[in-house]
């Protein structure tokens, strides 16, 4: 068996070495660090240290990474964001006990010697010179801070970290050098503070503000003696003296630094052995980062305000830059969440789509006139497993969405806007069959579109046979009026309208130049049409949406933040008279089981084809909404299905999404004012009274020759048995 060596194991030339490197630099230290550029001790030697004279002058301190935090429009957090959990603090906000005792363990001359501590090196050098190895550093609090700003500047750069905290003599040179510039330049409470600030203290906790809350779930002004001599012990070997998962070893530290402190006469000997009597008792709280730890199923919302600041350059010249201002910026994003909202749109979706559905459900309700967007929630939640998605369903894909979904008839008010904007009578009656060719040809932005003799659309229930005037055609949701309406007023106008609405495709392309536009074929996401639908709240002006109201730096100083942009879209008039012929809906149409009680509300439903999708979108003068449900790859057909406990034969857009939307703005919007929609009157024609209204209307008896056949396409589009595809998209839905 080998003999063991003295020293630890240390070979005679290795212990030579290790003094040697010590002895080398405690000789630069007391030659008053006056190195030339080469030769002096043999420091500058090929590959052993830069010269001294050639180290910069000033040492680079980035600014520190800390957290980001994101609030809800009262000031309430509802998620914090960080690489690093950092909260900067003055000296006032920390206790006066972590200051003595990671001065006592850490450096206990601090506020005797300089940047450098010559008898502490000399004592080290003894030290170790005994010990045949390096058991005992001499670097100053000044100097670990230096270090600790090397680190800081590496990120999360693996090598660049390895290079920061390499022992050798050009890195502690180095060091050396940087800490006689800290001196003179912050003195030794600035110094204290911003160690305090910048160290680790293991379990991802950064400063001791953080440290304080993660052990303690307190602030750092309010450790008490045991806690801080428990944290300062920490430092030196974060994994080692871990108090969560070496609570033995932790405990011998924290005694040591009790005792420490004693000897330094910081506390008396009597507290110093009170405290180390008493066990370690945590209370822990956990790493929270990131949206997925959001409250109030607040999490899409959270990834909305991500990509918000990602793609503004406002906030960063490049992605890169604006990713890590994020992660380490230590901003305060106050949002335009309205946590009352956001807690009623989560509890209606709970109430009636579950989690594990084979469909989902997403809404979105924002402020007329604001464009605020004030909750934002969907069935299946925000995460990695199981049901849980990262996909933000409310939202177009550049935002974090998907490609959108076919919003049926609540598409036909825009094409009503725009026949009123053009001159059209609410009072314009058309025939109405239930099975008619597209008018051809149709005017566009720049020509005509020609369709053929295939190219048909129909109505949901054979019974709707014309006449009809809008205020009927709109309550019961009648397609081939629509059809002849956009058919007359030509495309381009609605898709002007549409533009002006803000309602533009999910997945960014432009909207397609086809009659069957008015049926809602192209698809499109819930925030889009519940900020269209706010035009006609706000008297015919487009509010585009937003989601943040401030932002603060690290600093406190406040950023330039996206604001709202508001257009007029449409006349007054037209938005009062599309308030008329939406009140409708919900008192006496497809979407009678949306409506609201005590206030006045205005909304329209809608179901594609093959019900893939079905809808309701509707508001108040100080809410609107959208509601969408239905399979998010677009494969589940919604018949025979069941949702929320509900089974269904067919799901139509007032049966589902229509009471979802009630309860969601039921909630939001109680205690507060119950202004009334303005309108305008519209004469009814006689009516057949033996009609019945369309499919929206919801679940009923049984209705002769119901059926409109047909798949669903990519791209929209349907067909009947033995009818050729529709050319530009399908019957769209009611």
């Amino acid at each position: 068996m080998a003999k063991k060596r003295d020293g630890g194991g240390l070979s005679t030339t290795q212990r030579t070495a290790r003094f040697l490197g010590v002895s080398v630099l405690a000789g630069a230290v007391l030659a008053g660090l006056a190195l030339p550029a080469a030769g002096a001790l043999g420091l500058a030697a090929k590959g052993s240290v830069e010269g001294f004279d050639e180290i910069p002058a000033n040492l680079t301190t980035p600014p520190l990474s800390q957290r980001t935090r994101i609030l809800d429009s009262d000031g309430d957090e509802i998620a914090k964001v960080y690489s690093r959990d950092r909260t900067v603090v003055s000296l006032k906000k920390m206790s006066p006990y972590i200051q003595q005792a990671i001065v006592a363990i850490e450096d206990a001359r601090f506020y005797q010697h300089g940047a450098i501590d010559v008898k502490g090196i000399l004592r080290a050098l003894n030290k170790n010179a005994q010990s045949g190895g390096v058991s005992q550093g001499a670097s100053t609090l000044t100097q670990q801070y230096v270090k600790n700003v090397f680190v800081e500047e590496a990120g999360d750069d693996p090598d660049k970290v390895a290079q920061a905290t390499q022992q050798t003599i050009g890195r502690k040179v180095k060091e050396l050098k940087y800490a006689i510039q800290v001196e003179k330049e912050l003195g030794k409470r600035k110094i204290l503070q911003n160690y305090l600030n910048i160290t680790f203290f293991g379990e991802q906790a950064y400063g001791i503000e953080a440290a304080a809350q993660r052990y303690f779930s307190k602030h750092a002004k309010d450790l008490n003696l045991e806690e801080s001599a428990l944290l300062a012990g920490i430092v030196q070997s974060p994994s080692r003296y871990d108090p969560v998962n070496n609570p033995q070893e932790s405990t011998r530290r924290r005694n040591t630094v009790l005792q420490r402190m004693a000897d330094l006469k910081d506390i008396t000997q009597e507290q110093a052995d009170a405290a180390a009597k008493k066990p370690i008792k945590l209370a822990i709280s956990r790493p929270k980062n990131g949206c997925i730890t959001a409250t109030d199923g607040a999490g899409f919302f959270c990834d909305y305000i991500r990509k918000v600041f990602l793609s503004d350059r406002t906030f960063g010249k490049t992605r890169k830059a604006r990713l890590k201002r994020w992660d380490q910026g230590g901003l305060t994003i106050r949002t335009t969440l309205d946590r009352q909202t956001q807690k009623s749109i989560q509890a209606s979706i709970a109430k009636h789509v579950y989690e594990d559905d084979q469909v989902a459900t997403a809404a979105t309700i924002v402020e007329p006139g604001t464009g605020k967007i004030l909750g934002m929630g969907q069935s299946r939640p925000y995460g990695f497993r199981g049901n849980q998605t990262m996909l933000n369903l409310s939202v177009d894909h550049h935002m974090g969405g998907g490609a959108g979904y076919q919003p049926g008839s609540t598409f036909k008010p825009v094409i009503a806007a725009a026949a009123l904007e053009q001159g059209t009578s609410p009072e314009q009656e058309y025939p109405s069959p239930y099975r008619m060719p597209y008018p051809s040809p149709v005017q566009t932005c720049g020509g005509e579109w020609h369709g053929t003799s295939s190219d048909v659309t129909q109505n949901e229930n054979r019974k709707e046979v014309g006449p009809y005037a809008m205020k009927e055609a709109t309550a019961k949701s009648v397609n081939t009026y629509f059809v002849q309406l956009i058919s007359d007023i030509g495309i381009c106008p609605a898709v002007k309208m549409a533009q002006k609405m803000g309602i533009e495709r999910a997945d960014g392309k432009p909207l397609q130049q086809v009659p069957s536009m008015t049926l809602g074929v192209q698809e499109m996401s819930p925030l889009t049409m519940a900020a269209g639908y706010a035009t006609f709240a706000n008297g015919g002006e487009y509010c585009s949406p937003v989601a943040i109201e401030s932002i603060t730096d690290a600093r406190g100083r406040a950023l330039k933040v996206p604001r709202t942009s508001c257009r007029t879209a449409m006349s007054k008039k037209t938005a009062d008279t599309i308030n008329t012929l939406l009140k409708g809906v919900v008192e006496d149409g497809t979407g009678k089981e949306a409506g609201l009680k005590g206030r006045d509300s205005a909304g329209k439903t809608g179901t594609t084809d093959s019900r893939y999708a079905a809808w309701f979108v509707g508001y108040t003068p100080n809410a609107a909404g959208a509601v969408w449900v239905g399979d998010p790859r677009h494969q589940r057909k919604m018949y025979n299905i069941t949702i929320g406990g509900v089974p269904h034969d067919k799901v139509y857009g007032a049966d589902t999404p229509g009471p979802i939307w009630r309860d969601a703005m039921t909630g939001a919007l109680a205690g507060r004012p119950a202004p009334a929609l303005p309108t305008v009157p519209i004469a009814d024609p006689a009516k057949d009274k033996d009609k019945e209204p369309g499919d929206d209307k919801g679940p009923g008896k049984p209705k002769p020759g119901r059926g409109h056949g047909g798949d669903n396409k990519p791209g929209g589009g349907w067909h009947l048995p033995g009818w050729p595809d529709i050319l530009g998209g399908g019957n769209g839905g009611w």
